[in-house]
Parts: structure tokens; sequence; C-alpha cells
């Protein structure tokens, strides 16, 4: 039975001259888990609001072929009728609360679904408990964090019992065990309940073992449509594990790295000295340090977020703060920029304490880029958003806005109104924003939110460069492949305060929670990216059997 089935599907945003989607034609089951993939903006985004009739109901614009869902005509019944039966989530939980408390909001929708009071009960009760919520209950929703706006979500929609549930990008701001109790629940209503499950994801590593099919798009069209595994033999967009396994050529591809260590363990056995993961000498000819923060404290309502934490970046160094949601990350970047008040401790940057300081000051040799880039966009157009920035510091253009474009991969949506544009095209714009100065310190929070694998590869890229260049950056996630690749120096937060610094290769090593797959998949080596693996694993390390296919059986 076909749960949702689309033909012939094309449609087209308002004034715009490109189609979002091009002939899409897609039938998916009851009780299916798929997966959606894809570059940022290549029409995921777009693919779920028409099926729970956001599109065109909502946004307007062309659109041909059809979409069934349940034996509804989406086009013709729209988003009022199609609620009951299709929960989604979309890519920005703060934009989807609409009241005040965690609770009243879970509740909302089942208000007014008219559903009976002791029912409703019930039914809080357990998506407070599935999504690990009942102790924030009572908390205002503007003093979570990300990662617990993106719980409550979940949890307001689950709470309805839809039939299909579309979820974009359902873990891009919750740390690795957060990320991994969402898919978990999604995975016991889907296996238990017969849920249809339609994820958007680019952090594929997190959610391919629970997938049953993987759809990839590219530029509106549907290039790839296979069971997980065998799709991976085709899709750029890879995860480190899988991107190993098809450059050793392992058959049939790993998902998780228990079905990775068998051929691990066949591959490379032998323990060599001095092969370690690259690594960049760190100047140390700067003083005083771009950013150092001193015993900083910081309280919610008399609550404890911050105790003491002590913290410096100097130029050229890209330090990571990393730790669970809620820990107090957000809110130290927050304090740094004067956008909060600590209540006691020292911040300098560059040497000056910010005490006293506005938030403008800061900002002229301070970029910080928050979680939502829509809160940095107000501009008609992409380069607008760079040329305010630029009016602001009075500073003239000398094509530094046309590189930047070219840098951040924007060159062709210059001219577009930002906010239509994609997560990931938006979080660009606003990096671009903050940085076109080029800072001495730039704080990011959460940069690869919404971004697919090519374009974190720029950023790493981009980041790189501007260290080079005597630039401090301090970046605040949960990506941890994004972290093995590009920091020098890795810090983690919990319960506010500092409990390790070091190295990635020591920090990340010892915390089985933030350890990448790579360092989980050869837990005895001094590996972080598949580029470290391979360095050290010749080619007639290899089995032998690798094309055959007699390969050690899969768990």
């Amino acid at each position: 039975m076909h749960m949702i089935l689309i033909d012939s599907l094309s449609y087209r945003y308002p004034n715009s001259s490109e189609s979002a989607l091009q002939n899409v034609s897609l039938e998916i089951s009851a009780g299916e888990f798929m997966i959606l993939a894809g570059p940022s903006g290549s029409g995921k985004s777009t693919l779920l609001r028409s099926i729970n009739g956001l599109v065109p109901h909502f946004t307007g614009g062309e659109i041909s072929g059809k979409v069934r869902v349940n034996d509804l005509e989406v086009i013709e019944v729209g988003p009022h009728v199609l609620s009951r039966v299709v929960g989604f989530v979309n890519q920005n939980p703060e934009s989807q609360a609409l009241l005040d408390h965690v609770e009243p909001e879970v509740a909302f929708a089942l208000e007014n679904a008219a559903i009976p009071a002791q029912e409703m009960r019930i039914r809080v009760e357990e998506v407070l408990e599935l999504m690990d919520l009942t102790h924030l209950r009572d908390r205002p929703i503007s003093s979570l964090s990300g990662g617990e706006r993106q719980r409550v979500a979940i949890a307001s929609v689950l709470a309805l019992r839809p039939q299909v549930l579309l979820l974009d990008e359902p873990t891009s701001q919750l740390d690795p065990q957060s990320a991994e109790k969402v898919l978990l629940s999604l995975v016991r209503l889907n296996e238990d309940l017969g849920l249809t499950v339609v994820v958007v994801e680019h952090r594929l590593e997190r959610v391919l073992r629970y997938g049953d099919r993987l759809v990839y798009l590219e530029n509106g069209r549907i290039m790839v449509d296979d069971l997980v595994r065998d799709a991976l033999l085709e899709v750029p967009q890879l995860p480190p594990l899988v991107q190993l396994a098809r450059e050793l050529d392992w058959r049939p591809l790993p998902l998780t790295v228990k079905e990775g260590r068998r051929f691990a363990a066949q591959t490379y056995s032998e323990q060599v000295n001095g092969c370690t993961s690259s690594d960049v000498q760190l100047k140390t000819d700067h003083e005083p340090p771009r950013l150092r923060a001193f015993d900083v404290h910081f309280a919610y309502n008399n609550s404890s977020v911050l105790r003491g934490v002590n913290l410096d970046v100097k130029g050229g160094e890209i330090v990571a703060l990393m730790g669970r949601n809620g820990s107090g990350k957000s809110t130290f970047l927050k304090c740094i920029m004067g956008l909060l008040q600590q209540a006691s401790g020292t911040i300098e940057i560059a040497g000056f304490s910010t005490q006293g300081s506005s938030v403008v000051e800061i900002a002229r040799d301070t970029a910080y880029l928050p979680q939502n880039p829509d809160d940095l966009l107000f501009a008609e157009s992409v380069s607008q958003e760079l040329q305010i920035t630029l009016d602001n510091h009075q500073m003239s253009d000398n094509g530094s806005i046309e590189r930047l474009l070219q840098d951040i991969n924007l060159e062709s949506q210059r001219d577009s109104y930002p906010r239509d544009l994609s997560t990931g095209q938006r979080q660009r714009v606003a990096l671009g924003s903050v940085t076109i100065t080029r800072p001495k310190l730039l704080l990011l929070d959460e940069p690869t939110r919404g971004l697919d694998s090519g374009t974190k590869e720029r950023l790493i890229t981009i980041l790189q460069r501007w260290a080079k260049n005597d630039m401090g950056i301090l970046i605040v996630t949960h990506d941890v492949e994004l972290v093995a690749k590009i920091a020098k120096r890795v810090l983690i937060l919990s319960q506010g305060e500092i409990i390790a610094s070091g190295s990635p290769n020591i920090v990340l090593s010892s915390s089985p929670l933030f350890a990448p797959q790579i360092t989980r998949l050869f837990p005895d080596k001094d590996w972080l990216t598949p580029d470290d693996a391979i360095k050290c694993i010749s080619r007639q390390q290899q089995p032998s059997t690798n094309k055959s296919g007699r390969q050690p059986p899969m768990g």
C-alpha cells in the first residue's frame, strides 16, 4: 500500500526563473523509513512541503503533477485537512513554536484538534517522556538551547499521532547522544506503530542505519532512488565510514562502525608507529590572544549556566567548543559578544576587557554567527546583506563582495531575496555578512547547520585560509566530523564547566560520545578522518578478495 504517491511533480516558486522540482515521481509505502539527501538548495525541503500541502497552498507559485497522501489529493484538500494525517517538523524549530512554555506548546495542537482532556494529558506525558523533555516541561521556550527547541518541535508534532512524519534535518542542532535518542524514538514509532517517516538529513552518518531507502536529489530531480546500501554506491554525499569503505572497496558497504570494524581488522591489523593524523603547529608569537576568558560565570534566573569558564583563542588558531545540549555553549558566545552580561569574571578581546563595552564596540573586531541565520538577514538581496555590513563599518567594497560570494558559492544567488533561500544557503549568507570585514576574532554557533558535505568542505577551506591570515576562530558545534577536520584544539563544556581541553586526537578519542567515526573504527590508531586512515593504509594491506565480494558476514 502506497502512503505517498507523487507523479510527475514540477514546481516553481513565485518570481523564480528556475524550477525547484522537476518531474519528480516517487512512491513511499506505508510504514517505510525513507532518507532524503542532496546538496543545499536541491529541492529537499520543497519536496517535503509538497507532501503536507504548504507547497503550493502557502507558498504560491506554479505547480503541475499529482501528490496523494493516504488517498487525499494534496493540491485539492490543502494543509488544514492534511495536518491530521501528516506531521511536519521544519528546519527552524524557532519559527515553529507558538506559545511561551514547553508543556502548553506540546498540548497546543491537541487543543485545536478538540482531543478530550484525559487523552490529551496522556499524549502529552508520552511525548515529553519520548523526547526526554519531562524535566523541561515548565521552562520558557526562550530559555531553551537550540537542540532542546528542536526536541520540543518534534514532540508537538508527535502528540497528534500522525500517520506520516516529515522531518527536515531533525538532528541539526542536537549533540550526538540526543540525536541518537531522537532517531531511536522515531525508529520505535516506525516499527511498532507503522509510522511512515521521511527524513531530510545532511549528517548521514547519524541516520543511515535506520533507513529502508535513500533518495538523492540534485537540481530538483531524483538522481538516485534505491535501498540505502545500494544507493551509497552512487551518491557523492557520504559519511566518513562509507567514504573510506568506498575508497578501500569494502563490499557490501558497512553502514555502522560495528559493521566496519570487521573490514578494518582484516584491512589493517599491524601496529605502525609514526603514522598519525595530520596536524599544524600553532603560532605562539601572539600576545595577547585574540580572546581570553577567565573565571566567567553566568546564571539565568538564579540558575547557574556558566561556572568559572576559562578559555583562550590565539590568532591563527581554530578552537572547537563542544558539549551536550544546554551545557552553556551558546550562552558563552553571547557573553563574549556582550549580548549577555556575565555575573563575574573577565573577557578580553585583543588584550582589552569588554567590561562596559557595547555590542557595537565589540563587533568592530569580533564577528558572531548565531545558530539561527535569519536573525541576521533583513536586506532585499544577498549582495545587499554584505554591502550593509561594509557600510556600517564605513568600509569600501574593492571587490570584496564578489570574492566572498565566490568563496561561499553564492554568486548565482547574489540578487536573490535571502529569506527565500534554503537553510544552508541562508547560513552562508549570514556567514558572509559577518565576515565581509575580515574580523580579528570569529565566533561561530553551529556553522554547518543545513550545509551539505560539499559546502561544508568549502567552509573548511575558507576558515583555514582565514586562520592562516591570523584570524582567531572559536566554533561551537555538535558536528564531530567537522571538528576532526578543522580544529587544532578542542574543549568540552559540561554543566557550565570546561571538563576537557587539548588536541583533537586526545580529547575526541577519549570521549565515546564525541569520537568521529574513523576514531571509533580504529580505536588504537591516531586517526580522525578518512584521509588520515587512507594515508596510513597501503593497498597491499587490503584483502585480496575485495572485488569478488567474499567478505566477512555483515552483522
